[in-house]
């Protein structure tokens, strides 16, 4: 398992992160720990959460119960320092997330406290921030997106940055986090937060989370120069397009126990444009040989602003076959087939 460093720091991750969505809902702690040992003797060394999981479905009841499993976990392994440890902040809209209030300095200090206590540890490596306060287009807002419509203006943006990078910078002395990243952000948004620590010597973002995959590859463009030349690389959530581009689904099928069973258009990436290009891919991929959701995987891992590449399971098969990417290397064939498809169905979700 190959590894890459985050942003600009001496932080070393796996080219694939152990996601926990799941882990609290869709899976019991005993299954977690099994994926966290499995996943552990594999290679992999990051681990990605946040407050306010699990979402499979996101509820007040189950909030922040992935982060207890995890620091489970730590206390009965004893094994904190094999693990990168990822963790985040939700934005404006959570009631029951310490009131629902935007990111602010001052919840970024009382909301890493609580994670630390969850945890069970003295630090996490990456504390992100889950989506900005202002909005932006992922999470599918993408086809009715409009800048203008987002919440305050340049000004509050510059004083919101440069509160929330004040506190960092108080929790990075504090020995609580050691670097601090984004989620669901776009361009501009990056560049404001990267302005900021250059103009003020505040800690300086080492990542951006956004959803990345076969079917949406939003981040294959300005997104991708910046990241060339700011050291900002990505961490790809939902490579499988939340299950996708396994072929699970295809002809509307809904496995019992499965993500569509609780939530049928998997957060409306179910759609009479995904169902042609979804079995094209499985196509490609069993023609040569590939389970098509160690395809989807490793394609995410050849792309050269990829830190690491999230993945998730239900079952420890699907977490096989995920891991199987990372020893995978996909011939010249199957990227001209991936290149062939994407042409003809650019933005299916």
């Amino acid at each position: 398992m190959r590894r890459n460093t985050l942003g600009r720091t001496n932080i070393e991750v796996s080219e694939i992160c152990l996601g926990t969505m799941t882990w609290g809902s869709q899976n019991t702690p005993e299954e977690a720990f099994a994926q966290i040992d499995r996943s552990l003797e594999r290679g992999v060394n990051f681990l990605d959460t946040a407050e306010l999981y699990p979402t499979t479905p996101l509820s007040e009841e189950t909030f922040g119960r992935t982060e207890e499993i995890i620091g489970d976990w730590i206390e009965r392994s004893g094994r904190r320092g094999d693990i990168v440890l990822a963790t985040k902040i939700p934005g404006v809209g959570l009631s029951y997330a310490r009131g629902g209030p935007p990111i602010s300095g001052s919840a970024l200090r009382e909301a890493v406290d609580i994670s630390l206590r969850r945890l069970k540890t003295d630090h996490i490596d990456l504390y992100q921030a889950h989506w900005p306060n202002r909005g932006s287009y992922h999470f599918r807002a993408a086809w009715t997106y409009d800048a203008t419509k987002l919440r305050g203006d340049r000004s509050e943006m510059r004083a919101h940055v440069e509160d929330v990078l004040g506190a960092a910078q108080q929790l990075i002395d504090a020995g609580k986090i050691r670097s601090f990243g984004l989620s669901n952000e776009t361009c501009w948004g990056v560049s404001q937060w990267l302005d900021a620590s250059d103009r003020l010597g505040l800690p300086r973002v080492v990542s951006t989370q956004n959803e990345y995959n076969l079917l949406y590859r939003s981040f294959d463009l300005d997104l991708a120069e910046l990241s060339h030349f700011e050291d900002v690389g990505l961490l790809a959530y939902s490579p499988l397009a939340a299950g996708l581009l396994t072929g699970k689904y295809l002809g509307g099928a809904i496995p019992p126990g499965s993500r569509a069973s609780i939530r049928a258009d998997l957060g409306g990436r179910v759609s009479a444009h995904s169902e042609q290009p979804v079995s094209e891919y499985v196509a490609l991929a069993k023609a040569h040989g590939l389970d098509p959701a160690t395809m989807a995987v490793a394609f995410t891992l050849t792309r050269p602003f990829m830190t690491s590449s999230i993945i998730g399971a239900t079952s420890m098969a699907q977490l096989e076959v995920c891991l199987d990417a990372a020893d995978v290397t996909l011939s010249d064939e199957v990227l001209e087939g991936i290149a062939d498809i994407r042409r003809r169905f650019p933005m299916p979700i």
